[in-house]
């Protein structure tokens, strides 16, 4: 359970005065529980959000379930409790617990952070804090928990780098238990302090200890150069990534929640990587090369996880699904064995070159709803400067396969503030849209049941690190809200819904992107102003941290509204994830050129992710 009932508040009368008490209470069917006395490791897995966000998250419970293979390590969970559980543990001067145990985090050996997104970073010093632990990793003493944190926001760490005692760079199947095994030797042949431990640490491969390297700038605030502090820290890290996806742990069964999660339903992995080379897309860039699961493979343990959990919906989890080399042969394979049991087939993340009505119908029979495509620009001359390469007359093909198939709902997502964007893209979002709704009318294929409906989703474009555009200027706040009002008044049609995301949450979440050491002294000024929950609409504050920043002596627009030279020392240059910046550069000006590049499987742009191996790839160079 999440709190012990010894405590000093009544844990009952805790419960029955907080939102969702089923996030608390722990005891799930397939938790793991261990005995105390039998185990040399205590890993608290924490999430820096709520429960149903977490419990969703398929990287935490692969991880769970990897360290807990182990009967020398316990790995337990933990959640960042919403406001009003909050003020009950601070109000009763109670700690953060795991969920499994009940025992309080701080008593722990690790406390390992998955850092999803860069809204969570206040999230990150609230769980720390609320924890008892400094937050500071040079005030912690050696009977302290190591702090470490994984996930996608470690290709950037430098904003975290004075919280946090080590980074886990890339997937961490192999390199988390390399780790424990190491604390496991140490500890026992007596040699075990936190500084002796971070520096043997810092040779596993995928390991970044921050507090070994030396951070020199530059009179103009840029860097100078990073230094590590003895001669066998290696100068850069590279990423670690898992070979054979078919022979990787997976787990058989997953903790079930007592209350509705944000996903609840079978997640099971297709591959790992990217082959398009989106030019805006970290995710595309730092996850190469691609690395497939055989369609046996996949069923297997979708199989396996319906007989455990009794879930009826399976997602197939990538990218890219439609990318897949054998997703017919797959998805012809899962409904042999899932159209009786009606088990729905969910394909997520479908590219409208490859969307067909085909597929579509398929699945058809146990999916509703409409789809979600991303064209990411109006016009084609800017979906070439980003290298989406689809044309107009493919979306326009798979929102009509959409309507054939008798739904009436298409979604579709775009960005504002891309590079070299001009008032004509703008306009071409929104005529796109409506030649959307004209298919449905225009089709003599389509059986129109109900008006049609297409909603435009567009986000505020924010340049990536590890990204042909991580050098680029990101529009400003008036920039940002002038092109959504223009938007606004260019969609007309009652019949095309438009959304648009917060410009104030993508101004900070473009700054801490792209971020160095020094905004930890901005991360320190926004706890102490109470911010956290950043990417729930009704918990952040913008003003709040423009405050911050403020007292932090720190001007924002340093790190978001800068363009980078090419030959600048970047942040995270620290970081080898495999591709080449070389390969980048010349990404970035076949851009300005309106050059696209072929996709991964036609053929190898020489990227260097084939340096790193892997099987069942398409890189064809390994």
């Amino acid at each position: 359970m999440f709190l012990k009932r010894g405590n000093t508040m009544n844990y009952n009368t805790m419960l029955k005065n907080v939102s969702k008490p089923g996030r608390y209470t722990g005891g799930e069917y397939g938790q793991v529980l261990k005995d105390r006395s039998e185990i040399k490791v205590r890993f608290a897995f924490c999430f820096p959000d709520t429960y149903e966000i977490g419990m969703s998250n398929l990287g935490m419970r692969i991880l769970y379930g990897v360290l807990n293979k182990s009967d020398d390590i316990w790995c337990e969970r933990s959640f960042a409790p919403w406001r009003d559980m909050e003020e009950k543990l601070r109000c009763g001067n109670l700690p953060l617990t795991a969920l499994e145990s009940g025992d309080a985090i701080k008593e722990f050996d690790f406390i390992g952070f998955t850092i999803q997104y860069e809204l969570c970073y206040s999230n990150i010093l609230n769980m720390l804090e609320l924890a008892g632990i400094p937050l500071l990793a040079a005030e912690r003493s050696d009977n302290m928990p190591i702090i470490i944190g994984g996930g996608p926001c470690t290709y950037n760490a430098e904003p975290l780098a004075d919280f946090f005692d080590l980074f886990s760079i890339g997937e961490g199947e192999e390199v988390l238990p390399e780790l424990m095994s190491l604390y496991i030797e140490m500890k026992d042949s007596g040699t075990l302090s936190r500084s002796e431990f971070l520096y043997r640490a810092a040779q596993i491969e995928g390991i970044y200890v921050p507090s070994l390297y030396d951070v020199s700038y530059n009179g103009d605030g840029s860097i100078a150069g990073y230094q590590p502090k003895s001669d066998d820290i290696p100068p850069k890290i590279k990423k670690r990534i898992i070979a054979d996806m078919d022979t990787v742990y997976f787990p058989e069964r997953f903790v079930m929640p007592y209350i509705e999660t944000v996903h609840d339903r079978i997640v099971t992995e297709v591959y790992r990587g990217c082959i398009r080379g989106c030019r805006f897309c970290q995710a595309g860039m730092v996850c190469r090369p691609v690395r497939e699961k055989s369609p046996e493979v996949i069923s297997d343990q979708a199989k396996c996880l319906f007989h455990n959990t009794g879930y009826d919906e399976i997602s197939l989890s990538s990218l890219s699904i439609s990318d897949y080399s054998r997703l017919k042969t797959l998805v012809d394979m899962l409904l042999g064995w899932t159209q009786d049991k009606m088990i729905n087939i969910s394909l997520p993340s479908m590219r409208v070159d490859s969307f067909t009505k085909g597929l579509m119908d398929s699945v058809s029979s146990v999916r509703t709803g409409g789809l979600t495509f991303a064209p990411e620009a109006g016009t084609q001359r800017l979906r070439d400067v980003i290298n989406k390469n689809i044309s107009e007359e493919e979306i326009l093909s798979a929102c009509a396969a959409v309507f054939e198939a008798g739904k009436n709902q298409v979604k579709l997502y775009f960005m504002q503030g891309l590079p070299t964007e001009t008032g004509r893209d703008l306009e071409g979002i929104a005529e796109l849209a409506k030649k959307a709704i004209e298919s449905y009318y225009t089709n003599p294929a389509i059986k129109r049941r109900k008006p049609p409906q297409v909603t435009v989703s567009v986000a505020c474009f924010i340049p990536k690190p590890f990204t042909p555009f991580q050098w680029e200027v990101q529009d400003s706040l008036e920039t940002s809200l002038e092109k959504q009002r223009f938007l606004r008044d260019k969609i007309t049609d009652k019949k095309i819904k438009f959304n648009w995301h917060d410009a104030k949450v993508s101004c900070i979440e473009g700054i801490f992107a792209r971020g160095d050491r020094r905004l930890s002294a901005v991360l320190l000024e926004a706890r102490r102003l109470g911010i956290a929950f950043d990417a729930w609409d009704e918990c952040f504050n913008y003003d709040l941290w423009m405050t911050a920043f403020a007292n932090a002596g720190i001007d924002p627009s340093f790190y978001s509204e800068r363009r980078f030279n090419e030959d600048d020392i970047l942040p995270w240059d620290i970081i080898d994830c495999g591709v080449r910046k070389e390969f980048l550069v010349n990404e970035r000006r076949k851009a300005y050129d309106g050059i696209t590049t072929e996709n991964c499987k036609e053929m190898c742009s020489n990227c260097g992710a084939n340096e790193l191996g892997g099987k069942n790839t398409w890189c064809p160079k390994i």
